[in-house]
């Protein structure tokens, strides 16, 4: 029976966490082990990825992750803030390639920020790398020879890591539409150059995707313009964080958003909402459950290879959404038991 880690995290997360569980439940047979990471790791363990945790998370199949980030939490080491487990976890586990899909559910058209005949084309896949670029080179405070107080972050990437994320666009662009859109900033900055380099390099092993690429500024621009000339993005992970929450206000909502993170090894991965841990809302009930439970949908997918079963919650949410359900950020009134309550009546 598949070992599904589940990691709650901070804020809504474990709301959203339990009743992505819940549809999981229905669907199939599944073993279940609960660890505390993030914010809530600390308060117990006095660090935000204990160790208990990241072997519960290299001994399961896949990783149900929900939120981190507590503003409790803010003032302390840099190294054992909450945030800190997400990039250890990533970096630990080798999860360098990022999924996120952005689609527009129908019926959501008026809980976009664009007009409906733009939204109702949105349907990308961002491929966004994961243990490079500025999140992880080298970083720290120090003085000028004036001084002055200065910050630096080393946005850094060999070619290994850019070949790999590469072959990962490329061949979620096979699966699709065959068109691959290489984002980057390569008229400033050498990182992106070779970035660039590299991904026309590998394009020749992929002669069926029709490669193009695209400034980042533009792509940013483009996302609201016209949506739907995007099939799937590759990007960095800079880039991918900053373009994958524009588009879930493309799509209607942050809450609606899924993510899979991937290692290319075997088939385990962490999933996860790309929403953050809204303190403001936790525990009323407030959050909408949809991006966990969609995430569930890629877990199976993805890491356990039950596509059926993916299908069937993907069109549940479809299906409720059709049929009215609505939490308060797509402008509806229905708790998070209650959302959660409507995708499991579509299932059944």
């Amino acid at each position: 029976m598949p070992l599904i880690a589940i990691l709650p995290g901070d804020g809504i997360g474990p709301e959203v966490t339990r009743e992505a569980r819940r549809v999981l439940e229905r669907v199939g047979d599944f073993t279940f082990e609960e660890a505390p990471v993030g914010g809530a790791a600390y308060r117990e363990t006095g660090h935000p990825l204990p160790e208990a945790t990241l072997a519960l998370a290299r001994r399961s199949d896949a990783v149900l992750f929900g939120a981190i980030g507590d503003p409790e939490f803010e003032a302390i080491e840099r190294s054992l803030r909450p945030e800190a487990a997400l990039l250890g976890i990533r970096k630990e586990l080798n999860l360098f390639a990022n999924l996120r899909p952005a689609k527009l559910f129908a019926g959501l058209e008026d809980a976009s920020s664009l007009r409906p005949e733009i939204a109702r084309s949105i349907d990308v896949m961002i491929v966004r790398e994961l243990t490079g670029d500025v999140y992880f080179g080298e970083k720290g405070h120090r003085k000028t020879p004036e001084g002055l107080r200065e910050g630096h972050d080393l946005m850094r990437y060999d070619e290994r890591e850019v070949e790999r994320i590469a072959r990962v666009g490329f061949e979620t662009a096979m699966r699709r539409k065959k068109r691959l859109c290489s984002v980057d900033k390569a008229n400033v900055l050498e990182t992106s150059q070779l970035w660039r380099d590299v991904v026309i390099e590998v394009s020749a092993d992929y002669p069926d995707v029709t490669l193009s690429h695209m400034y980042v500024d533009n792509a940013a621009m483009q996302l609201v313009r016209d949506p739907g000339q995007f099939d799937v993005i590759v990007t960095g992970n800079l880039f991918g964080d900053i373009l994958s929450d524009q588009a879930s206000m493309c799509a209607g909502s942050i809450g609606m958003l899924p993510s899979a993170s991937l290692s290319g090894e075997g088939g385990r991965g962490m999933y996860e909402p790309i929403h953050g841990s809204a303190p403001d809302i936790a525990g009323q009930g407030k959050a909408n459950p949809c991006a966990a439970i969609l995430s569930a949908a890629m877990l199976l997918r993805y890491s356990l290879g039950m596509a059926a079963e993916a299908d069937r919650i993907e069109a549940a949410v479809a299906k409720a959404i059709t049929d009215g359900a609505r939490t308060a950020d797509l402008g509806g009134s229905l708790s998070t038991t209650a959302m959660a309550e409507a995708v499991l009546a579509a299932l059944a």
